[in-house]
């Protein structure tokens, strides 16, 4: 089975849409996927995730289903060195690289900061919820893997969000989700392919065989968006926070 994770295009995230640019990137994907086999999708219920499936959906005469949980990781808590509540998967490196549950599997939501915010629940309620839908199409998560009980050669599409994908990835590999986060850009439009492995009858592992790809947009001469990085440089006018 192979599964595609797409980050919506550029955002509006005023309008819960895409900018100008955005609807572009969203062309040049569903052209790019127009001949790509897909035989589900699956989209989060926020406006730049359907306007960024719309296009690729028309194309391809497909509807998606709509998941709630695929919307982009809500969990807030209140970063190290701000005094209000901020996403989860957005801090500093000096604020979460000394801290070593940040990178383990499991310890990285029990931290008294990750815990005050409810951010193990909410990667519980989105990885159970992904594990149903894996089940529904064949695959049931055994311990670490998953028992191949109806081994297929299906293409499901995720139509999500950034934080979301690190979240469904580091759950599919086991790894925690801060090193994916804060070490990985996917920019918008881009897409990550997923691929099952069956060495042996019935035991079934996932291999990310691409991350963040957007070659759609350079086919077309299209740069990627900044949005998914900050700056380079401190002296530079790119985004800082």
């Amino acid at each position: 089975m192979r599964l595609l994770f797409i980050r919506h295009g550029e955002p509006d995230y005023e309008k819960d849409s895409l900018t100008p640019k955005g609807f572009r990137e969203a062309e040049y994907l569903a052209e790019y996927l127009a001949g790509e086999k897909i035989d589900y999708c699956y989209v989060s219920p926020l406006g730049r995730a359907k306007d960024t499936a719309l296009p690729t959906l028309q194309k391809k005469r497909m509807q998606a289903e709509e998941c709630d949980w695929l919307q982009e990781f809500p969990a807030k808590v209140i970063r190290p060195d701000k005094g209000y509540k901020i996403n989860c998967w957005d801090f500093l490196p000096q604020d979460w690289t000394n801290v070593r549950e940040y990178y383990d599997r499991d310890a990285w939501a029990q931290t008294a900061l990750m815990k005050e915010g409810g951010v193990w629940e909410e990667y519980v309620h989105v990885t159970k919820s992904f594990d149903a839908l894996l089940e529904k199409h064949g695959y049931v998560r055994d311990g670490n893997c998953y028992r191949a009980e109806r081994a297929n050669r299906d293409t499901i599409a995720f139509f999500c969000h950034f934080a979301l994908e690190c979240v469904l990835l580091g759950h599919l590999i086991g790894v925690s989700p801060m090193t994916l986060w804060h070490g990985f850009c996917a920019a918008p439009s881009s897409v990550s392919t997923v691929m099952t492995e069956e060495r042996r009858e019935g035991i079934a592992s996932f291999r990310i065989s691409r991350f963040g790809d957007v070659s759609h947009l350079y086919i077309k001469g299209e740069a990627p968006s900044f949005f998914a990085r900050y700056c380079e440089t401190f002296d530079s006018d790119e985004l800082h926070d």
